[in-house]
């Protein structure tokens, strides 16, 4: 399952997100990763979440984020959820081919078993139709 918290730069996703992550992760029985472009939010998430700074990586395009995705899935198989904070940046993804990279991520949860909650700096009403149902929170 992909879900989305969308909304403007600036008005509040990232506190969305941490409260979400921070309070699932007491019900969650298999492991939970955050990917965020920095390191920032450290002391904000429980200690049992995992934390990646996916710019220490060298992702330059959504091909090679996909594969970085598909990597942690393959060396965690107890891999419940993962979080994607500022997801256009650390995905190399422009507004124009969101849908198709949703897409691919929508087919590996479903392949893996794990959930994404993602955190876009999209309006609603700029998101393709498509991806609409998928807007848990909207500011």
């Amino acid at each position: 399952m992909v879900q989305l918290i969308v909304g403007n730069k600036g008005k509040g996703k990232t506190k969305h997100l941490l409260d979400k992550v921070n309070t699932e992760i007491k019900d969650v029985q298999g492991n939970v990763v955050y990917l965020d472009k920095s390191t920032k939010h450290m002391f904000e998430l429980n200690n049992k979440i995992r934390l990646i700074n996916v710019s220490d990586y060298l992702v330059t395009n959504s091909d090679e984020f996909i594969g970085f995705i598909c990597g942690i899935i393959s060396q965690d198989h107890d891999l419940q959820h993962m979080y994607f904070d500022s997801f256009l940046k650390i995905a190399c993804v422009n507004e124009n081919d969101i849908g198709a990279t949703i897409a691919k991520l929508e087919t590996i949860s479903e392949k893996f078993h794990v959930d994404f909650v993602l955190s876009i700096s999209v309006d609603e009403h700029a998101l393709p139709e498509e991806l609409k149902s998928k807007v848990i929170v909207s500011l």
